[in-house]
């Protein structure tokens, strides 16, 4: 029984890392860009739930309201680390968008403070069992691939079947185009920053019952869902969400046989791996590159 609960956890994992990585995808496919304040962002998430519960807000109120300000942070992001240097045609963004992070996670820190917290959860307190048997998993580690899930569905549909998400598509495809068609090209990049922190802040908001809440929680969720975003292939969601499960899956496996110390080893040695056969990444198309 000890594999089935690492498989169920690894899932769970990769999920997590599944939700930040579509917010690389979204941002790179929208205009090229990403943002490396994504961790920032899954971190601001799960400390304002955590302020918010224990000033006595509702969890539904504290969600809402969370994931409302990872999206004004995303907004923050484009306007100030990624929308000038877009303009002159620089990659600096880059960099500005990972000392964006660091600014963010500094400042909460003076908050927040240095410590873990706790955030209790209905969810991650009784193991679920089956006939008897403890499975020793909590409810929250199948609930959040179902959610996972979901919101990739629902941002599939929204890019295919909404007016703002047809808009999305037609600016990623040609931003000239778009513009001459009338379509605001620089807000519905910042939308797409908005709903890329957002992603990540419900991802944080998650994973905080199964860990702890603390200001350095986003630095290795940021890498591991770049890792899974180029894994999968950075253009392709579906894609990125399979390399998600499969990181996950890997991770636990891994941890589970040799121990959690070789974990990263293998786990970013298989990625190097991977990339070096496929450097597009697992579902990725090869970009056509004009001479």
């Amino acid at each position: 029984m000890e594999v089935l609960p690492a498989l169920l956890t690894g899932l769970a994992l990769g999920s997590i890392y599944g939700l930040i990585a579509l917010g690389f995808h979204i941002t790179a496919s929208v205009c090229g860009a990403v943002n490396f304040a994504q961790g920032s962002s899954a971190m601001l998430g799960a400390v304002l739930l955590w302020m918010l519960t224990q000033a006595g807000w509702p969890v539904p109120a504290a969600v809402v309201i969370a994931v409302t300000a990872c999206a004004l942070y995303g907004l923050i992001v484009e306007r100030a680390a990624i929308r000038p240097f877009l303009m002159r045609k620089s990659d600096a963004w880059l960099m500005a968008t990972v000392a964006l992070g660091l600014v963010c996670d500094n400042g909460v820190m003076l908050v927040f403070g240095a410590e873990p917290r706790s955030l209790p959860s209905p969810l991650a307190q009784d193991a679920v069992r089956v006939g008897g048997i403890d499975l020793g998993i909590y409810p929250l580690h199948l609930l959040i691939p179902l959610v996972m899930l979901a919101l990739a569905g629902g941002i599939d549909l929204f890019r295919r079947r909404t007016l703002h998400g047809v808009a999305m598509l037609a600016v990623a495809q040609n931003r000239d185009a778009a513009a001459i068609m009338g379509i605001p090209v620089g807000r519905v990049i910042a939308a797409a920053f908005g709903l890329s922190s957002a992603l990540a802040g419900i991802a944080g908001m998650l994973v905080a019952p199964l860990s702890h809440v603390e200001t350095g929680m986003g630095v290795t969720l940021g890498l591991k869902a770049f890792a899974v975003a180029i894994l999968g292939g950075l253009d392709n969601a579906r894609g990125v969400v399979v390399a998600a499960l499969l990181f996950g899956l890997v991770e636990a496996l891994v941890t589970l046989g040799v121990g959690s110390g070789y974990t990263q080893i293998v786990t970013f040695m298989l990625v190097i791996i991977v990339l070096a056969v496929r450097p597009d990444g697992l579902l990725g198309r090869a970009q056509v590159r004009k001479v």
